[in-house]
């Protein structure tokens, strides 16, 4: 499909060429436009033959810029069409475990190789044709985020209550003929596709490695509203370390085989087995930090390596920490180290309770303001708290129940301040803004007359 224009940037090509809104961009070099990824990669050419339809007039420009210059052109959405939608019912999904009355774009399941590409998403493949495939192939739209789970075909559509999860899995092997760099997710399910599964699934994926980069492996959340949907039991300690003997194991061989880990543990199996985190060189290049894989270690260690580098006084203050109860002791161990060299700031931590999701979910991100609100009104110890932006999911800097940051201040009666979530700027918003030195007085005495 033809992409339709929008608007162009002041002194672009494209404007220099007059191309205006409504224009529709059908191909270039004879390659039909889709979406943004096929305008991206292909006007990123020094020169190219431009097919547009003008008022229902097809015509030809011949197209003369900088390579790797920005051709200028935007559409109406970032991607040049809609998201697509996941066409499955997986058994762990979370999106389907999602309370009432949330916003709506917090139940839209995207399973969209674009996103995946460019934002690091996780798809399934089931979505994909043939035609889709080929395409990540030619473009090289690498590294994507594959959502496996298991390499078993009937253990796959079982999982996913999708015929095509079986048949899918063999784009695994295409992507690996193609040079396609593949960080895979096994989402675990307790008693479903850990064990023996778990292992099998691990002997396929390391099978294609290099191209197989890296596999994170975590295991399934599970809320109070699962009404009518498979029924989850999640990992208790004994459980978790079972699984992460096989997953320490597989990381092991890989080390030894290959110098790297490949197979990353996310960090709540280390703390629901009440094992310690490993250090950071397990984690190489944290290649999938943003499923929980690391984060606990780089949070660590970038915060202490601030600390260090801090010199006082920081600016004297009372400051309340919310988290989620997962992160808590960590928060807490940090603040803590934190008093112990600037005792002019005072922290107090609040592991708040997920009361709002119920179920075994503890992690920061999906705090809410409710259970901030519950849990915190009259426990202030001073009159700013401190809530990391993860758990402001938008560019309105609202939490996951519609109340914004500001909005929670008013009802607390303080201060919100929104923090970063890595560990080194946490440490500095921790610290303030020093108070400004005060200009020396130099005095000197004369005799007068």
């Amino acid at each position: 499909m033809p992409l339709q224009l929008v608007s162009v940037d002041e002194n672009s090509p494209a404007q220099r060429l007059g191309l205006s809104p409504g224009t529709l961009l059908v191909a270039i070099d004879g390659n039909e436009l889709s979406d943004a990824l096929d305008y991206q990669y292909y006007t990123a050419a020094p020169s190219f033959r431009l097919t547009v339809c003008e008022n229902g007039t097809t015509r030809e420009i011949s197209v003369q810029k900088g390579e790797y210059e920005p051709f200028g052109c935007n559409f109406k959405t970032y991607l040049g069409d809609e998201k697509h939608s996941c066409a499955n019912h997986c058994m762990f999904c979370f999106i389907d475990q999602l309370p009432p009355g949330m916003r709506a774009p917090l139940y839209f399941k995207d399973d969209d190789e674009r996103l995946s590409f460019l934002y690091g998403n996780y798809i399934t493949m089931t979505n994909l044709s043939d035609q889709e495939v080929e395409r990540i192939v030619k473009l090289h739209i690498s590294p994507i985020f594959i959502s496996v789970h298991t390499t078993n075909p009937q253990l796959r559509i079982r999982m996913m209550a999708n015929k095509r999860a079986a048949e899918t899995l063999r784009y695994l092997d295409v992507f690996a003929e193609g040079g396609i760099e593949m960080n895979c997710q096994l989402v675990l399910c307790r008693g479903v596709n850990d064990g023996d599964e778990l292992r099998r699934t691990l002997e396929d994926l390391l099978r294609l490695y290099p191209h197989v980069g890296s596999i994170a492996v975590v295991p399934a959340g599970v809320t109070d509203y699962r009404k009518g949907l498979y029924k989850l039991t999640p990992y208790d300690a004994a459980s978790a370390a079972e699984t992460l003997d096989i997953l320490e194991e597989y990381s092991r061989r890989c080390r030894r085989d290959y110098g790297r880990s490949i197979v990353y543990p996310s960090d709540e199996w280390y703390l629901t087995a009440g094992r310690p985190i490993p250090p950071a060189e397990f984690y190489d290049e944290y290649a999938q930090l943003e499923d929980g894989v690391g984060m606990w270690r780089l949070y660590r260690d970038t915060f202490l390596e601030q600390l260090d580098s801090l010199s006082g006084p920081a600016q004297p203050r009372r400051l309340d920490v919310a988290t989620g109860t997962l992160a808590a002791p960590l928060i807490e161990e940090m603040a803590q180290r934190f008093h112990q060299k600037f005792p002019e700031v005072e922290i107090t931590v609040h592991a708040i309770r997920n009361d709002f999701f119920g179920g075994n979910v503890s992690v920061t991100g999906l705090v809410t303001a409710t259970d901030i609100l519950r849990q915190c009104r009259g426990n202030l110890a001073g009159d700013t708290l401190c809530v990391p932006e993860v758990m402001l999911r938008d560019e309105k800097g609202i939490f996951l129940d519609d109340m914004s940051a500001e909005q929670l201040g008013q009802e607390l009666g303080c201060c919100v301040e929104v923090i970063p979530t890595d560990g080194g700027g946490c440490c500095k918003a921790y610290f303030g803004k020093p108070r400004p030195k005060r200009k020396k007085l130099h005095l000197s005495f004369g005799s007068g007359s």
